[in-house]
């Protein structure tokens, strides 16, 4: 459990707060590419860490993120013309170009130079791997942009999404780093069907979540990038079943997925970017480093039909996922039909930000202890007025999942270096 401060302290990401601060030290999703999808096309609205942000495409293709708010007046530039290099108010039509200078001030006077002197508010952008990645932290510690294993390959080969979750984002990560949830939240019908050993049809290339042993062991180890966790579970006398991930600072999970060839497999994983304090957006990403995607070749939460303004799934809270009864009796454990709204449904059920004073953690919960203590680390340095660790993001992104039957002889440590070798050529 954390103390309501500490728990306090890592979900507040508003500007000034300590981990708000903190997160600002990394390049972050905030929309997708295809949301402003050509030069001069209409503005989105953007909210991350607590801000009001609008993002556009100029007449050149290079992205922008503003504040939302016009300098002048306050109004917003959502309803701005985007036209001829800049983004303009369409009150008194004052404009600003990507970097946030004021490029066009008409309603001055000719020789007026007050247009010089007013600038809004702007972050450096990229359009990088099908998203849009914002930097909101000081200038001169700006990293390089992560060469995560989706933008390193070609567009055909990727697929991405991404869509609101009514919960803190630190919720939305610790349902990701949580393996052993699989078992029963993903699971089968009874403890039979669960724990039924199924060595078999993991050799025959199954889902992972069919694995029989339901308590696995973690192993949790830091690295450059963040942290790498190992679950190992039962899969007949002389042989482990592993689930090895990487969790890469600040959002990033990549799901082990399927047994197979590590070079030929599509892997998919998830960001959680803090929207606000109580929602955050869940980025989903599915990619093969080896051949384009097939049809449907991408994880199902990119499938979920989506309010079109808010992007806040159909099948949500108000609806009770869609929960069904009869199912739950004789079908699955949760009575919800889509993996990714089992997740989101318990993870919301938590409350807008959960409660940690009143948890209860175990062995299992190794990864989730670990995010947290990184978590409070960065926060408390910032606190301290001193300069957090932030990885490289760079190369140090090129990684992938692992899952695998292996002999009980071969150790975490010699495992690790698989996850190592970036799924991308």
């Amino acid at each position: 459990m954390l103390t309501q401060t500490d728990n306090e302290l890592i979900t507040r990401t508003g500007p000034g707060t300590p981990m708000g601060e903190y997160l600002r030290r990394f390049w972050m999703p905030a929309l997708l590419s295809k949301e402003i999808p050509e030069p001069d096309c209409p503005p989105v609205r953007v909210k991350i860490l607590n801000e009001e942000l609008v993002a556009f495409r100029d007449t050149n293709g290079e992205v922008g993120i503003l504040d939302n708010y016009c300098p002048h007046r306050r109004a917003s530039l959502f309803f701005g013309r985007n036209e001829e290099c800049g983004l303009r108010c369409v009150y008194h039509g004052w404009k600003f170009d990507v970097n946030g200078g004021c490029v066009d001030m008409p309603s001055e006077p000719a020789e007026s130079n007050f247009k010089d002197k007013v600038k809004i508010k702007a972050y450096p952008a990229r359009d990088w791997g099908g998203f849009i990645w914002a930097y909101m932290g000081p200038a001169e510690l700006q990293p390089d942009l992560p060469e995560v294993g989706w933008a390193m390959v070609p567009e055909d080969h990727r697929f991405v999404s991404r869509r609101l979750q009514e919960n803190n984002f630190v919720q939305g990560i610790e349902g990701g780093i949580d393996s052993s949830h699989i078992s029963f939240l993903h699971g089968g019908l009874t403890p039979h069907q669960r724990d039924t050993n199924t060595r078999q049809a993991n050799r025959q290339n199954q889902p992972a979540a069919t694995t029989g042993d339901p308590a696995p062991r973690f192993t949790v180890q830091d690295t450059d990038y963040g942290f790498v966790y190992g679950a190992n579970r039962d899969s007949g006398t002389d042989e482990y079943y592993w689930r090895i991930t990487p969790f890469m600072m600040p959002f990033f999970t990549i799901i082990p997925g399927q047994i197979g060839d590590a070079d030929e497999k599509t892997y998919s994983g998830h960001g959680w970017v803090p929207a606000d304090d109580e929602n955050c957006w869940m980025f989903t990403y599915s990619w093969n480093a080896s051949r384009p995607l097939k049809e449907g070749e991408h994880h199902q939460a990119s499938d979920l039909e989506k309010e079109p303004r808010t992007l806040r799934a159909t099948i949500n809270k108000d609806n009770d996922y869609m929960i069904d009864r009869e199912m739950q009796r004789t079908v699955n454990f949760t009575g919800i039909a889509n993996g990714s709204v089992q997740d989101a449904g318990i993870q919301e059920s938590m409350g807008a930000i959960c409660d940690r004073t009143k948890e209860h953690l175990g062995t299992s919960d190794s990864a989730i202890i670990n995010l947290r203590r990184i978590y409070l680390r960065g926060a408390r340095e910032i606190m301290e007025g001193s300069e957090p660790f932030v990885p490289s993001q760079g190369s140090k992104y090129r990684l992938r999942s692992v899952s695998l039957i292996q002999d009980r002889s071969i150790t975490f440590d010699e495992t690790v270096p698989k996850v190592l070798n970036a799924a991308t050529k």
